[in-house]
């Protein structure tokens, strides 16, 4: 595997590049949006009009030494709307820290857990826990029904907003893609009543809930495209390669 290191990008240099990864090490870069450098989605499209299609592009930041590695492809929901997908890390996503949000697929009362639940409340720090105790049970330990939305601060986190939802747990709850859909379409509603402009979500339940993703995948994508109208990006931030890959398949088969 050949990799490149490189401190300045140009047009011109990357159509010339013949690697299978690349790694571009930038100064206090700390999201997928930073006006500093090419977007990786940039990076990509000017690779693959001379006919290379890198397997990967890593960004890392010289100043906190954080990578993620993102492979990127957009869709139009509408002429205002933009579908993104992203292979990453969620907690490291953001816009502009004001008018962004990403989602946690969270459990009933709110208070951390494994997977993205527990990396968003470990990024966020210990104030996150803190907002979401202070959000009201609606009976004893639910604080957010299952299909239902909240919303505080993201503290620790570049967004300036994070939505908790609870998806359902595959095999156990009645009717799980009525529930699902419920979980996007409450989070886009509280996005919207909230004035954001771009959200990222996980892919919710589909982790130690155990919704298969292919399933998943089109009930989420389905929901976006109802229910995105009055934001300008909805982004899906997958952590695997697999679950990127089944959501890029979902999106081409329900978007093209």
């Amino acid at each position: 595997m050949s990799s490149l290191v490189w401190h300045a990008v140009s047009a011109r240099a990357l159509q010339s590049i013949n690697a299978t990864e690349l790694l571009f090490i930038v100064p206090k870069f700390s999201s997928f949006s930073s006006h500093r450098f090419p977007k990786t989605s940039t990076i990509l499209s000017m690779m693959q009009c001379s006919g290379r299609d890198p397997a990967r592009v890593s960004i890392l930041s010289s100043d906190n030494g954080r990578e993620f590695s993102d492979k990127l492809v957009s869709f139009d929901l509408s002429p205002s709307t933009t579908l993104k997908l992203h292979k990453g890390d969620i907690t490291l996503w953001s816009i502009d820290g004001s008018t962004d949000a990403i989602v946690n697929a969270a459990e009933e009362l709110m208070l951390g857990g494994g997977g993205v639940d527990g990396a968003i409340h470990r990024a966020a720090g210990p104030q996150l826990v803190e907002a979401c105790r202070e959000v009201p049970e609606v009976r004893p330990g639910v604080r957010c029904p299952t299909g239902e939305a909240r919303i505080t601060p993201a503290f620790l986190l570049p967004v300036s907003h994070v939505i908790h939802t609870v998806g359902p747990i595959y095999g156990k709850h009645d009717q799980p893609e009525v529930l699902l859909a419920n979980a996007y379409r409450n989070s886009l509603k509280i996005a919207k009543e909230n004035k954001i402009q771009y959200i990222a979500f996980p892919a919710i339940s589909c982790g130690v809930y155990r919704y298969p993703h292919n399933e998943a995948s089109r009930v989420a994508i389905s929901t976006i495209k109802e229910c995105s109208d009055g934001l300008k990006e909805v982004h899906f931030v997958l952590f695997s390669d697999t679950t990127y890959s089944v959501w890029l398949e979902s999106a081409y088969e329900l978007l093209k």
